[in-house]
């Protein structure tokens, strides 16, 4: 493990192993993996209709998507944030019943924090407890994450990066709508290279959590250059440069994607590359794994580093270890 920089630049605090990372997006990886534990704990089916959970939504398009299709960013075109006026949950489930498809569910993908923010809702639901609480009390003990949370507590504060933004100036992520399901991790480096180790069952995790985490690879559609698992993003591997760049780029999350349904779904694989990208507005992380060779990397930075430059070093870093590198 590599930690450099400051954890703030008033301070000078230095980056350490202690050190909490904001992970943005990567956050829908958790979400997901709880979904799955709810699936595999027979609380729920990815192959369910949102309004069996969501009974006000019955009669409406949105009530007829799939679990599924909320995990995958394929329910029928949502936008990529929570509309700012919608302030709480009441009002968004409003706005799921107003909601008319851009594409048939299951034909388009178009990444969204409305989309996977939903699947946390009904999994909360489901497991009757509340989101935070089933994250915070239940999925990162299980996952032995020691330093992981969605609100972090004031013994931890002096802990918490400071994030920066382009223009140096300083920033965290604020609470809102969904926050919570779809980027409000805050965690260290140490707990997610444990969760990359438990996503390649290299650790010891109890059964059920464990079928949970690996059914979050199996691969339900193909969109563009790569195949679209339970939030994580899937490539053979080898794979070049040219092609995670084409994957993680602008396009694939700002722009709709065809997809095709993979029927059967792709059972968990290992000759493969699975990445997710994560941003706030101050921080930037990227994780990437490869089970068949038992390597993977997390990086954490409190500043947005572009996507493109995380990817370009990842690839570079696990390509020369892959090859016989020092590990």
């Amino acid at each position: 493990m590599f930690n450099y920089g400051v954890a703030s630049t008033e301070t000078g605090k230095p980056v350490t192993q202690d050190t909490l990372f904001e992970i943005g997006s990567v956050s829908k990886t958790f979400t997901a993996t709880l979904a799955s534990y709810a699936q595999v704990s027979g609380k729920l089916s990815l192959s369910d209709k949102t309004s069996q959970y969501l009974p006000s939504l019955q009669g409406s398009p949105f009530g007829n998507v799939l679990l599924v299709n909320l995990g995958t960013h394929t329910p029928g075109v949502l936008p990529l944030q929570v509309p700012d006026e919608i302030q709480n949950d009441e009002q968004f489930l409003h706005y799921l019943k107003a909601w008319k498809p851009g594409c048939v569910p299951g034909t388009c993908r178009t990444y969204s924090n409305p989309s996977i923010g939903t699947l946390g809702l009904i999994t909360a639901k489901s497991m009757g407890e509340a989101f935070t609480p089933l994250m915070q009390q239940r999925l990162f003990p299980a996952l032995g994450l020691k330093s992981s949370y969605i609100d972090v507590p004031a013994a931890r504060m002096p802990d918490y990066a400071q994030g920066y933004k382009k223009d140096g100036a300083p920033i965290r992520v604020a609470p809102g709508v969904l926050s919570a399901e779809a980027y409000g991790v805050k965690t260290t480096a140490t707990d997610l290279t444990r969760f990359l180790q438990a996503n390649m069952n290299l650790v010891q995790v109890d059964g059920n959590w464990q079928r949970a985490i690996t059914a979050t690879h199996t691969g339900y559609f193909t969109a563009g250059v790569m195949t679209q698992d339970l939030i994580w993003e899937q490539y053979a591997y080898p794979v070049t440069l040219k092609t995670l760049l084409e994957g993680n780029s602008t396009a694939m999350a700002m722009k709709a994607t065809p997809v095709t349904a993979i029927k059967p779904p792709l059972a968990p694989q290992q000759d493969v590359w699975i990445n997710k990208t994560g941003s706030t507005n101050g921080f930037g992380t990227y994780v990437a794994f490869i089970p068949g060779k038992q390597l993977g990397i997390v990086m954490l930075a409190n500043k947005n580093v572009s996507i493109e430059d995380r990817v370009t070093v990842a690839h570079r870093i696990l390509t020369a270890l892959a090859a016989g590198g020092a590990r």
